[in-house]
């Protein structure tokens, strides 16, 4: 018999088309927890999380985002709900590795509650841009935050892909 964590890892998949619902709050809370335990470099925790359900900054976040990747007027977001940002301190020598694992660790707990999600890039690029800097002001972080990666969430808006 397989252990369950080892399942959900071998079965956990971009999703790539989400409902319009929004997650649960209980649900978001178990995800986000379960990113606040991931390890970091010298138990810094250098990362931090924020949380973005307002469809207007998710709007201009995909906007950005679709602009960056050279795709405007794409959905980068694919539809999703809720859009967690990581970042982490630039100045932390593993701020990069210290975000990721909190990538990963969001996605898997998503996976095992059964919450969709996609690791979504350019965050790197926007938070170094001016208007990246901006929205660090208006959330209330230091610049030396730098993006790691956009962690979206929802349901499935269809059939998961399969293994490849």
């Amino acid at each position: 018999m397989m252990n369950e964590t080892l399942k959900v890892l071998k079965e956990r998949r971009s999703i790539r088309k989400y409902k319009a619902e929004q997650i649960k709050d209980e649900e978001l809370d178990a995800i986000l927890e379960a990113g606040t335990w991931a390890a970091s470099g010298k138990g810094l925790q250098s990362a931090v999380m924020v949380v973005v359900q307002d469809q207007e900054t998710i709007s201009m976040l995909s906007k950005a985002n679709a602009e960056i990747q050279g795709k405007p007027g794409a959905d980068p977001f694919y539809g999703a709900p809720t859009a967690v940002v990581v970042l982490a301190d630039g100045e932390a020598a593993n701020w990069l590795q210290d975000g990721s694992l909190v990538m990963g660790n969001l996605m898997i707990a998503a996976a095992s509650i059964g919450v969709g999600s996609c690791w979504i890039n350019r965050a790197k690029e926007y938070f170094d841009m001016p208007a990246g800097k901006e929205v660090l002001k208006k959330w209330g972080l230091d610049e030396k935050y730098r993006g790691v990666g956009i962690c979206v969430l929802g349901y499935a808006d269809g059939p998961v892909p399969a293994a490849k």
